[in-house]
């Protein structure tokens, strides 16, 4: 069950201005690959962004830009499908990014380890990730690119087992989710299916 996990951090309040990204690849079962980066936004940082992250614009100066190293995060997210916590940010970040440098849309099968760890782990007293991280024990430093995806990819992991599914497909069909999506300058968000039936039954 081949998925990869992705974070960015953004610089301003601008979703088109990423000044670093953390990838996580996995196989369903253990960590496989990872990639980070520093990026250069080529616009001013905000110091509420700087005080979440520590990233400043001294930090990306010679870090390259989106558009240098988008074929490497593209090759990436072609693999397989994509998993983000809170995805809408991180897929908003690709979208306008994208737009800002006039490059072409990839298409992206993506899912919000937010929505899953609901399904998942209901009853928690909040979804966010360092909340998820203490849950099942994962020590990390919060608002590291490279990290925040790694606790996302470790989170899902989590939910594979707990699901105790073998495929993507299987693991769609027993949390009644459909993947949300990215195509040439559109996209739709991903959906728990309608069903009668469906029961939250998925605790650890």
């Amino acid at each position: 069950m081949d998925f990869v996990s992705i974070d960015f951090e953004t610089a301003n309040e601008k979703r088109s201005s990423p000044c670093a990204v953390g990838i996580v690849v996995s196989d369903g079962e253990n960590i496989t690959d990872e990639y980070y980066s520093l990026i250069n936004p080529m616009m001013n940082f905000r110091s509420m962004n700087i005080q979440v992250h520590g990233i400043r614009e001294d930090d990306v100066i010679d870090a390259p830009t989106f558009p240098e190293i988008w074929s490497t995060i593209h090759q990436y997210l072609s693999k397989s499908v994509v998993i983000a916590h809170n995805a809408s940010f991180d897929m908003s970040v690709i979208r306008h990014t994208l737009d800002h440098f006039q490059l072409t849309y990839p298409e992206i099968n993506y899912l919000c380890t937010v929505a899953i760890s609901k399904n998942m782990w209901p009853g928690l007293y909040n979804y966010k990730l360092n909340t998820l991280a203490e849950y099942h024990k994962i020590m990390f430093n919060h608002h590291n690119a490279l990290e925040d995806a790694r606790v996302a990819a470790r989170v899902f992991l989590e939910a594979i087992k707990v699901s105790k599914t073998n495929s993507m497909e299987q693991f769609l069909e027993r949390c009644h989710l459909q993947t949300g999506k990215i195509y040439e300058r559109g996209y739709h968000a991903p959906k728990m299916k309608r069903s009668r039936q469906r029961k939250q039954i998925f605790i650890k």
